[in-house]
């Protein structure tokens, strides 16, 4: 396989959740690698400054993914400012630690609605337009967690392991389109908002039932990102990659 097949330079890509943290992570490596992108997120203030530090034709999409009409227009919106999509990084996500007894209605309602329905919305809208222009990559971001058990996030595993099932469904659906679907589900990735914690004692009995007794790093996930973005991955759909090995630990 040649460098070539990674390339996506001057390709349309759409990332939703863009605003902070991985989303704006996979934003800027994606930019980096040469493709359009556009920032779509509800915080409009942050993905307008996001896509000005960019520049390169990157825009800004207000997005609310929890709101068919919001992501019918904003997918119109992306490509009205960069022309037909042919990637969609899927990242938007929220979370609720409780324990699971003292979790409400509205908890639930808003985790799966975001994390499931809200990934869901996007990929259909997409979708629809994708089948229509020669096809295209949707990479739906998932968790660890959609593929092992732990306490206080009921809503977000259960949304995660849904996502990861709803990949491969789409994956056998949309292949008739030209249409590649695949997942990363990452373990724990050290941010600004994580990183005192995991170095914390507590940290340190995390990562020690971490096959490679480490936590991910941002840039681990940009392989992996580029390989399912490009035409690197063409005969890859339905697969969920990068967990850190823990699918794989013993019990």
């Amino acid at each position: 396989m040649t460098a070539s097949a990674f390339d996506i330079a001057g390709r349309a890509v759409l990332v939703t959740g863009a605003s902070s943290g991985l989303g704006e992570h996979f934003a800027r490596v994606l930019a980096g690698a040469g493709a359009r992108v556009a920032i779509a997120a509800r915080r409009t203030d942050r993905i307008e400054a996001l896509a000005s530090e960019i520049g390169g034709g990157a825009a800004a999409v207000e997005m609310d993914v929890t709101d068919e009409a919001s992501v019918a227009a904003g997918v119109a919106e992306a490509e009205t400012a960069l022309g037909p999509l042919g990637i969609v990084i899927n990242n938007a996500g929220v979370t609720v630690t409780k324990a699971a007894l003292e979790v409400s209605e509205d908890d639930w309602s808003r985790v799966i609605d975001t994390n499931l329905s809200g990934c869901w919305r996007v990929a259909q809208a997409a979708a629809r337009r994708m089948a229509e222009t020669g096809g295209g990559s949707i990479v739906n971001i998932a968790s660890v967690l959609g593929l092992r058990s732990a306490a206080t996030v009921p809503a977000y595993a259960a949304a995660k392991a849904g996502l990861i099932h709803l990949t491969r469904v789409l994956a056998l659906e949309w292949a008739r389109h030209s249409i590649r679907v695949n997942a990363l589900a990452p373990g724990y990735v050290i941010t600004d908002l994580n990183r005192d914690f995991l170095a914390s004692e507590a940290g340190k009995r995390l990562v020690a039932r971490v096959p490679q007794r480490r936590f991910a790093e941002l840039a681990d996930l940009d392989g992996p990102l580029l390989l399912l973005a490009s035409e690197a991955s063409a005969h890859m759909t339905g697969s969920v990659v990068v967990d850190g090995g823990h699918n794989c630990s013993t019990i």
